[in-house]
């Protein structure tokens, strides 16, 4: 047994990580990954796709058809393990079709909307 503290966004926890086999290292836990961005210009609609990077609900949906967004501008917040995860635009553009709503189950890789 390890015993560490980790500090997230200001609040420390101390945590225990048992090791199963002494010669192997912990496994290692990850914070959920930026979203996937998938460009095709076959689809109905935009250029660029914004796509779920983890599995969850669509807890909020903060654009609409036809917004201008920014680079970085929060387009779903997903919800996922308890955590509130934004989904941002990868670039300055428009949104073309906003592919979910509220409440709605996606999967990692499922298109949110996409943009031009």
């Amino acid at each position: 047994m390890k015993n560490y503290t980790i500090t997230v966004n200001g609040t420390a926890y101390d945590v225990v990580v048992e090791e199963k086999d002494a010669g192997a290292a912990p496994a290692a836990v990850s914070a959920p990954k930026a979203p996937a961005v998938q460009t095709s210009a076959q689809s109905s609609g935009g250029a660029v796709k914004v796509t779920a990077s983890v599995p969850g609900k669509v807890f909020k949906v903060e654009v609409k058809a036809g917004q201008a967004v920014k680079a970085g501008d929060t387009v779903v917040i997903l919800e996922s393990m308890k955590m509130e995860i934004p989904v941002v635009a990868p670039q300055d553009g428009t949104i073309v079709t906003v592919d979910t709503a509220v409440g709605d189950s996606v999967e990692n890789g499922d298109t949110l909307a996409s943009m031009n």
